[in-house]
Order: C-alpha cells, then sequence, then structure tokens
C-alpha cells in the first residue's frame, strides 16, 4: 500500500484488533522493556535467589486465667481430720487438671515447635461459607501445600516448535539449522483435553487471523504425572484482544482444574501461582503471594486493554497460561504479565477467570467471541495532535485501510479518512474509537463523521459481527 496523503509510513493498528498488511502493529504501546508477556522462553539464566521463609502467624488460644479463690471467717475447729472423701476429691481433681495441662501442650505447643499447620479442607464450596473446614493435622503440611496438591495435576507444559526461517522468532536472531522454540503454560479444563491458555504462547505457531497451525509447526503439551511423553495438540479458537486460546489434546480422564469466581476477590487475600517459569525444566513451581489489586488496566503489546488483576506472588517467562489460585484451590487467574522494568518487583497480572471461562466457552461453541461488533477499519496511530496541527487537519482516528465489503465499506468510509465522530462522541484516536464501537451490538446503525479533503461528511454504518 502506499504511503498516504499526511505522510505516515505503512504501519497501522487495526480497530478490530488485527496487524496491517505489513504484519506491523501500533508503536503506541507501552514499551516492552516495562511490560513483558510472560510465556515463552528459550535459553534462561536462572540466578540463585536465597529466600527468607516467613511463617505464618499462627494463633493461639489463651490459657485461661488462674481462677481466684476466697476464704471467708469461720472459727478454726479443734482438730482437723482428714476424710476418705477428701482424699478421692482431691486425687479426681488433680487428675482432671493434670489431664488438660497435657491437652493445650499437645494441641498447641507441640506443633509450632515441629512447624506444623492446619490444613485446609479443599473438597467443599468455599462460595457457600466463609468459615473453612478443618479436618486434621498433618505433620508439615500447609495451605500451600495443599492448593499445589489440588491444582498442580492440572498445569501442564506447551512447547511451541517453528521452522526457522534464519531467524529466532523471540530475540530476532539464531541458527538456520535450528528450529526455533517457546515454552509456556496451561490449565486443563475439562477431563477429555481442554486446555485453556494465553494466545501469546501459541500465536507464533498460527496463520495470520486463522487456527491452523504454520508449515511444519507444532504445538505440544506436557502432563505432570507423564513428562517424559508429549501429546500434539491442536487449536479449538483463539482470542488475541483477551489474549485467551483454547487448545486440545487427544485424551480422556484428565484431571481438570476447579474454576473458581474472580468477582469475589478482595485485595489482600492469598494468592498462590503455578506454572512452568523458566520452562519445562522448573515445571509446576508454586509461588505464594496475595491479590494487591483488582481492575488494573494494562495495555497489552498489541494495543488490547485488558483489566487485570495484580499480585505479588512471584511470575516469570513461562508462567504465561498458567493458574492463579484462591486459598480453597481454585483457579480465579489465568497468569499473563508481569512489569520488568528496573526498580519494579512484585508487579505480576492475571486475567480474571470469569472473563476467561466466557471468551473460552465462546471458542470452544463458535470458534469465535458471539456477539462482538466488527467496523472493518485499520487505524494509523502515527496521527498525534502535534501530527494534525502540522498537517492542519482535525484529530481523531485515520483510516489507513478498509476490509472490502466491510461494515466500514458498505458505509463508504475510505483510506485516509479521519474518523472525528462515533455515535455522536469525539473520537481522538484509536482506543476511543474502539471503546464507543464495543458499546453496540452487531447489527446497530451508528451514525460516524470523517474528515475528507478538507470537508466533514457524515455517514451511516451497520456493524457486523466479529467472526474473525
Amino acid at each position: 500500500m502506499e504511503e498516504n496523503k499526511f505522510g505516515f509510513d505503512e504501519n497501522a493498528y487495526d480497530i478490530n484488533g488485527k496487524e496491517n498488511e505489513n504484519g506491523k502493529e501500533n508503536d503506541t504501546k507501552v514499551d516492552s522493556s516495562d511490560f513483558v508477556p510472560i510465556e515463552k522462553v528459550d535459553d534462561v539464566k536462572v540466578e540463585e535467589q536465597v529466600e527468607e521463609k516467613v511463617e505464618e502467624p499462627v494463633q493461639i488460644a489463651s490459657a485461661p486465667k488462674a481462677q481466684t479463690y476466697y476464704t471467708e471467717s469461720y472459727k478454726k475447729p479443734k482438730e482437723k481430720k482428714t476424710t476418705l472423701f477428701q482424699l478421692i476429691l482431691v486425687s479426681l481433681f488433680s487428675a482432671i487438671f493434670g489431664a488438660g495441662v497435657f491437652f493445650a501442650a499437645t494441641q498447641f505447643v507441640t506443633p509450632i515447635l515441629n512447624g506444623e499447620s492446619t490444613k485446609v479442607d479443599l473438597t467443599g464450596d468455599a462460595s457457600n461459607s466463609n468459615v473453612q473446614k478443618i479436618v486434621n493435622i498433618t505433620e508439615s503440611e500447609s495451605t500451600v501445600s495443599a492448593i499445589a496438591e489440588k491444582v498442580g495435576p492440572s498445569i501442564v507444559g506447551i512447547k511451541v516448535t517453528i521452522p526457522n526461517s534464519g531467524q529466532n522468532f523471540f530475540f530476532g536472531e539464531g541458527s538456520s539449522d535450528e528450529d526455533s522454540t517457546g515454552e509456556g503454560s496451561g490449565i486443563i479444563i475439562s477431563e477429555d483435553g481442554y486446555i485453556l491458555t494465553n494466545y501469546h504462547v501459541v500465536s507464533d505457531a498460527l496463520e495470520s487471523n486463522t487456527n491452523t497451525l504454520t508449515s511444519g509447526a507444532k504445538i505440544e503439551v506436557i502432563l505432570p504425572s507423564q513428562q517424559e511423553k508429549t501429546y500434539t495438540a491442536t487449536v479449538v479458537g483463539k482470542d488475541s484482544k483477551s489474549d485467551i486460546a483454547v487448545i486440545k489434546i487427544n485424551a480422556t480422564g484428565l484431571p481438570a482444574a476447579e474454576l473458581g469466581d474472580s468477582s469475589t476477590l478482595k485485595v489482600g487475600e492469598l494468592a498462590v501461582a503455578i506454572g512452568n517459569p523458566g520452562g519445562l525444566d522448573y515445571m509446576g513451581s508454586v509461588t505464594q503471594g496475595c491479590i494487591s489489586g483488582l481492575n488494573r488496566s494494562i495495555q497489552l503489546e498489541n494495543g488490547s486493554k485488558l483489566n487485570l488483576i495484580q499480585t505479588d506472588a512471584a511470575i516469570n517467562p513461562g508462567n504465561s497460561g498458567g493458574a492463579l489460585c484462591n486459598s480453597a484451590g481454585q483457579v480465579i487467574g489465568i497468569n499473563t504479565v508481569k512489569i520488568s522494568a528496573t526498580g519494579y518487583e512484585g508487579l505480576g497480572f492475571a486475567i480474571p477467570i470469569n472473563h476467561a471461562k466466557e471468551i473460552a466457552q465462546n471458542l470452544i461453541d463458535y470458534k469465535y467471541i458471539k456477539g462482538r461488533p466488527y467496523l472493518g477499519v485499520s487505524i494509523d496511530n502515527r496521527l498525534t495532535e502535534e501530527a494534525a496541527k502540522q498537517y492542519n487537519v482535525p484529530m481523531g482516528a485515520l483510516v489507513y485501510e478498509v476490509t472490502t465489503l466491510s461494515s466500514a465499506y458498505k458505509a463508504g468510509i475510505q483510506a485516509g479518512d479521519i474518523i472525528t465522530k462515533f455515535d455522536g462522541v469525539t473520537i481522538n484516536g484509536y482506543d476511543a474509537l474502539e471503546t464507543q464501537k464495543n458499546k453496540h451490538k452487531p447489527g446497530d446503525k451508528v451514525e460516524i463523521e470523517v474528515y475528507r479533503d478538507g470537508k466533514t461528511i457524515k455517514l451511516t454504518a451497520t456493524l457486523d459481527e466479529d467472526k474473525s
């Protein structure tokens, strides 16, 4: 495509989450040095870290206060005789008191000295009660270890292999005689082989805008219980906007994870991350922290904005697609991204499981996200406030390309138009246009104002359904 009339180069961003025909993406995104996807790793150097163990506070029931006795005035008898009944009473009291002391010591003091804690029953429905059921005391077992035992078998390793074209698809360099590989994590969501992961974990193996693998590429799944065996996976569906993908392997009887309710999360709750940081060599790694924040708006490298769960549980490359769990051993998030800028620690983010479940169900049922509106334009984000002043044009969303026979095409929108209003709302760029478009549903008619050749033109578009 030729350079447009405003002198911008051919690097555009698709309002529908697609790349332009040159395969380039919007350059007005979060600096990759600050936000990085945490999916795939090639050669990872792991530095040994010494972590100080912090014991969870144990609340010990306070000992009963010593009883205060009192005596009334009385006249001392001439003789004091000890009866058999008194001896029996004293012996009985001593036995009861001694048993109480022994019980308190074994129940409260000994577990503390031995580092033991109570195990939470993870089989019940935590959402129906605020009281956790304590079933027994097991030596050296904690809530986190019980969560790992429950969820760990459902967290798989994902290995993506792409035939080398002379360039490493992760780092931009590599040997031409070696295939490029990347590794991430996934969550088993059904016993018959459906696995939930991040789109960016598998995206490099796919043909553009399809669920089809590129020639020679393959996606393999490794189960925690069968690490010596690999299963070939197919892509059921993917959604770049939500960074969700569903893949499937030919297997049955798999341990599906229990999915929780992310809408009930509270800041400060326990959070446990399970995945494969650093690749499959560290498969099934477990880190713990807390829910640090909710509804954090983060822009991904492809320009999509997500409302994510923030956690300080350690998340590293290879954790992408893994599980963030609550104290009941339920998956409440999909580990997705972290901040890796210098000076930042403990800033990891996960997709809320409620949103992920909705997307995954659509991908399984329809292969796309049902009900999502589609306009059919690619936007060039190089039209900034400064550029608009320089070229004496209004600020808006500069149309780079119009998809043939799309809603925009039928409405008369052309490449080079600047969309200044959408349904009566002023548009100052891609984000504003995307936000207003997503307030509608397929079939809605919207008024669109565009600036073209010094004139403002009003058009009407009937939104399509995005089935890409």
